[in-house]
């Protein structure tokens, strides 16, 4: 241990400790536990009450015991499986150990007459109340036996991994800790002291060994101070790292990008309407990003047809009247032709060239874009992550306008970052899944963010109502008189599975059923597995009205307008997210026409799937939506899982702790002014090899 009690507990290797060599390394680093500190911060999930022996007359179901007693039978019986029964009884009751697993020097052991104490779940079974597979030691009359004197605790594990060798691990760990072994207690005094919270060795020792009477219902509902103290340094990690790279993305130099003269000014005079509050006072806030020579990092927030494609347009033009290029990134196809087309319509009468850059462009077409790229002759490109690919050169990127940034990988927009040679790009995000305030201000704690927080004049409300599946022909002869009518439909397909194959076959099956009951309506089908020109043909048919009724998968969630789709129906809406419920919905309600969207829902719906259905009936507030969706599924779910590199937390949780959210930005003000030099410590203890993740 000599060499152990030398170095501070975060830069000792777990090897250090006894009886751990590479494979046991190997299981913990599968928990991503490296160093000895590492095992301190492995808490336990729950704890069990050893610190008292029951009588077994007071024993109750589905409870935690110890108990001693003598072995008064032990027998093995045969049921529908083999088992050993051993009954033990303690002068107030008798109880039966059941082992399934047995051999016969363990039968020779539990004889009657031996004395033993053991620890199991009470569960009823054949003969009354059963303790099935208990953990048991033999009680020696002549030696004192204690009970433990702190609660047992229950730590996360892996395969290979017993709860009889964490306690081991642990007990070595405690015991360096309490010789006095370095940890550094990052937090100043001056900020635990509000919160009444205690300092980070009296913290870890509780947790790890909690006393006899420790409250167990407050431990394993993270509600302890000692807990407490552990969240609020987590949290304040993340929120260190994120204005960290903040910083260092400010550092670096950027086009200074001046207020337009003329390019905007004549897009807007093209416009038949004219531009909302929001989507002015946005467009103001990314103007002074861009003037002001540091790298705008901006998130625009808004609700499916805010218009936030045209506040996107605005901010291209203005790098484009400074001769910088503007790469416009979308995560699928047919969103990335939305823009090339909603660019174009715009772009072109100015006399700018745009390029179209995505995995379908082969051949010399893709040579031909790479060329203007590298050329500089194209000063907008639209398309999706094919931008990010290695032989794609741009002449001069002054800006990226990435739509949707959650359903990318990390890894791919900082690709797209480095494509700005001597000057970093502006990065400029949109989103139309609203992002729940807790969130933003933990997972993009390094971004400014804009809400777009009006819909343009003429947009109406869409109706929500929840169907029950038996109801399905009463539907279908309703969208059949809304499109006799003059409008059109949307009838959207969802599977449990996610596979682009079973959900085309699905969509494929609902298409001809559709046209068999309905033949005097024009049907068109669109679907993962179409290729792109198949599916733009399809939409393109939708979008001029020569189809009626378009039955989709939910490929259609982002980027379609079609202003004259007054009616959409969701078939078993209890499978997808609120957001993606939401995004679908945006779909329609695009145009004058009042609109409906239809939940045809499978029955029994179970608990979550009613939260959704009802949620969407109270509101069409995306926003609100956000909010719901986060208690429900949790932010892991809600950013996408791509995202969670920032969000895989060890102790704090998102929802649980949102609460303390901004007592940390303020604590990380006061740590960024008064003690800097804890935020690089702090940030490796609890973020270790994330943290480069942040810088996109």
């Amino acid at each position: 241990m000599s060499v152990v009690l030398e170095r501070s507990l975060g830069k000792s290797p777990v090897t250090e400790l006894k009886n751990v060599g590479a494979k046991m390394a190997e299981k913990l680093a599968k928990l991503d536990i490296h160093h000895i500190q590492d095992l301190l911060f492995h808490l336990p999930l729950r704890y069990l009450d050893r610190t008292r022996i029951s009588p077994i007359a007071s024993l109750h179901p589905n409870f935690h015991v110890v108990i001693e007693g003598e072995v008064v039978v032990s027998d093995v019986t045969f049921g529908k499986r083999r088992s050993l029964a051993v009954r033990v009884a303690d002068g107030s009751g008798t109880i039966t150990l059941r082992f399934y697993h047995f051999n016969a020097a363990q039968q020779n052991n539990l004889k009657k007459g031996v004395r033993i104490r053991c620890y199991g779940e009470a569960r009823r079974g054949k003969a009354g109340l059963e303790l099935y597979h208990p953990e048991y030691q033999f009680v020696d009359e002549s030696k004192p036996f204690k009970t433990e004197a702190n609660l047992t605790p229950i730590y996360p594990s892996t395969d290979g991994l017993t709860q009889v060798r964490w306690r081991q691990l642990m007990e070595q760990v405690i015991e360096l800790l309490m010789k006095g072994r370095a940890l550094d207690d990052l937090i100043p005094e001056a900020l635990l002291k509000p919160f009444a919270l205690p300092d980070l060795k009296s913290a870890l020792l509780y947790l790890h060994l909690p006393p006899q009477q420790a409250d167990v219902y407050e431990l394993e509902a993270y509600q302890h101070p000692a807990q407490k103290r552990l969240i609020m340094e987590e949290l304040l990690a993340h929120n260190l790292s994120l204005l960290t790279v903040r910083q260092e993305v400010k550092r670096e130099q950027a086009p200074i990008l001046p207020p337009s003269k003329h390019l905007v000014k004549s897009m807007l005079a093209q416009l038949p309407f004219t531009l909302t509050n929001a989507q002015l006072r946005v467009g103001q806030e990314i103007q002074q990003d861009l003037a002001s020579g540091h790298p705008m990092l901006r998130l625009v927030q808004g609700d499916v047809g805010s218009g936030k494609t045209l506040v996107a347009a605005m901010a291209a033009l203005t790098a484009l009247e400074q001769g910088f290029q503007v790469a416009i990134m979308a995560p699928t196809e047919i969103l990335a032709e939305q823009h090339l087309k909603n660019f174009s319509t715009w772009f072109e009468p100015l006399g700018l060239t745009i390029a179209w850059l995505a995995g379908k462009v082969k051949g010399k077409a893709r040579e031909a874009s790479l060329n203007a790229i590298k050329s500089g002759e194209a000063q907008l490109v639209v398309g999706t992550h094919a931008l990010f690919q290695d032989d794609v050169e741009f002449h001069k990127l002054g800006l990226a306008v990435i739509d949707e940034q959650h359903k990318f990988g990390v890894h791919q927009r900082l690709a797209l970052k480095e494509k700005g040679k001597s000057l970093s790009p502006h990065q400029l995000i949109m989103t139309a899944t609203p992002i729940p305030r807790t969130l933003a201000m933990s997972a993009y704690a390094d971004l400014d963010t804009s809400v777009i927080d009006e819909l343009p004049p003429g947009r109406t409300p869409v109706n929500t109502v929840a169907i029950d599946q038996s109801r399905r022909e009463e539907i279908m002869m309703r969208i059949l008189n809304a499109c006799q009518q003059g409008s059109q439909a949307y009838w959207v397909c969802t599977l449990i599975e996610e596979s682009e194959t079973l959900e085309a076959q699905a969509a494929e099956v609902t298409a001809r059923e559709l046209q068999a009951a309905l033949p005097d309506l024009k049907i068109g089908l669109v679907h993962g597995r179409l290729k792109s020109k198949e599916k733009a043909e399809i939409m393109a048919a939708f979008k001029a009205g020569e189809l009626q009724l378009l039955v989709a998968t939910t490929v259609i969630e982002v980027g379609v307008d079609v202003p004259n789709a007054s009616l959409m129906v969701i078939e078993n809406p209890e499978r997808l997210g609120l957001a993606q419920l939401h995004q679908l919905r945006g779909r329609v309600g695009r145009g004058t026409a009042k609109s409906h969207c239809v939940l045809l829902y499978q029955a029994p719906l179970g608990q979550q799937g009613k939260k959704r259905i009802q949620a969407m009936r109270d509101t069409s507030d995306g926003f609100k939506i956000a909010e719901i969706d986060l208690e429900i599924r949790g932010p892991g779910e809600v950013l996408g899982t791509r995202q969670t590199g920032l969000m895989q937390m060890r102790i704090a949780d998102l929802q649980r702790d949102a609460y303390l959210l901004d007592d940390i930005k303020l604590w990380a003000n006061m740590c960024e002014h008064e003690a800097p030099h804890i935020s690089e410590p702090l940030i490796q203890r609890w973020l270790g090899q994330n943290v480069r993740y942040g810088q996109v």
